[in-house]
């Protein structure tokens, strides 16, 4: 039977609500959807949704990184924005740190998201 690990580290933003970081299970970790907050300020990342999109990214390969796991061994992403329009500009950045071993993804846009923030990235990894 496998155990149920909560992960938290502070390489990213803490929780701003009641839920993990991560949480691992078994050789998969599930990693919260991580909007652009800045570690060391804890307020949204300046500029445009591409400075948003890469922090997000920073964020989640942060959680990863703490469980001995990485962007390579993630299997499943899920995409949250807060204007459909901006999927192309999401898209420049996320295939910068998606280029060969692409995750399966859905993408959508929501109504409002945590802190107004423009995007919002949760995954799913395996952990060696």
């Amino acid at each position: 039977m496998w155990e149920k690990e909560v992960i938290s580290t502070t390489r990213v933003p803490q929780a701003i609500g009641p839920y993990s970081q991560g949480i691992r299970v078994g050789p998969f970790i599930f990693v919260s959807g991580q909007i652009p907050l800045d570690p060391s300020t804890g307020k949204l990342v300046e500029g445009d949704i591409k400075a948003q999109t890469q922090q997000a990214l920073e964020n989640l390969k942060g959680v990863l990184q703490a469980t001995g796991s990485s962007l390579d061994k993630v299997v499943k992403t899920t995409i949250f924005m807060a204007r459909i329009e901006d999927y192309s500009a999401i898209n420049e950045v996320y295939s910068q740190y998606f280029k060969d071993s692409r995750p399966a993804r859905s993408a959508l846009q929501a109504s409002r998201l945590p802190r107004d923030a423009g995007v919002e990235i949760e995954a799913i990894a395996i952990v060696d």
